[in-house]
């Protein structure tokens, strides 16, 4: 008759089995997930959701009986305190199994990582787009450089939408005002251009040169 044979064996005899489920406890409380084989790890959920179960109902008897597996009294109040609280809202499935794609190295052996599932109901979290413009970080540019970039940019836009339309009225008048004060300068300048130029010629005294005749001045002179 078959009595007494639940389980896997894993190629130990109850002795080894009942030792290496108590040092692969021990780990799973303190890292809170291991890796190890698949057929360990399913074998390992059953211990470890006993103890989940010792630590929800909190007792002096469940703590002794958590203290027959882990025989460390540190490890037995992790799991009352710490871990024990984290499933209050729980009613079962407190580890989970994960198997990695690819085999152990040597043997070919499927691994599979357990852990406690703490965040088996819990909702990820989804970052909200900002409205911010994001500025490109420069090949030599730190966080910090881009950080204070951004908040020079933010100051120069508030500074820009905090002036009023008097301000920008005044602006404007100040403007005209530098236009006009330039033309008095202007007028100047042709000014010195017009007295640096020389005199025109008269074209009558151009025209008696040219053909050899004295002026009526001159001849009135000569006679004299």
């Amino acid at each position: 008759m078959r009595h007494r044979k639940s389980g896997r064996s894993l190629s130990r005899n109850w002795e080894h089995r009942k030792a290496m489920f108590r040092n692969m406890a021990k780990s799973l409380v303190v890292h809170e997930r291991i890796r190890t084989t698949v057929p360990k790890a399913r074998e390992l959920s059953k211990v470890a959701d006993r103890l989940i179960t010792l630590a929800l109902r909190g007792d002096l008897s469940a703590k002794r009986e958590a203290y027959r597996v882990l025989g460390n009294h540190k490890l037995v109040k992790r799991l009352f305190d710490e871990i024990g609280p984290k499933f209050e809202s729980a009613t079962g499935g407190y580890t989970r199994v994960v198997k990695f794609a690819k085999p152990r190295r040597g043997d070919g052996a499927a691994l599979a990582l357990i852990e406690f599932s703490y965040n088996t109901g819990a909702e990820p979290e989804v970052k909200k787009p900002s409205d911010k413009p994001q500025t490109k970080q420069l090949p030599g540019q730190t966080p910090v450089d881009q950080s204070r970039v951004q908040e020079s940019e933010q100051k120069t836009s508030t500074a820009s939408d905090s002036m009023s339309a008097e301000e920008r009225i005044e602006q404007s008048s100040e403007e005209k005002v530098d236009v006009s004060s330039e033309k008095p300068s202007e007028q100047a300048e042709a000014r010195d251009t017009e007295q640096k130029a020389p005199a025109a010629e008269d074209p009558q005294a151009k025209k008696d040169t040219d053909t050899g005749e004295e002026s009526p001045e001159d001849s009135d002179q000569s006679k004299k």
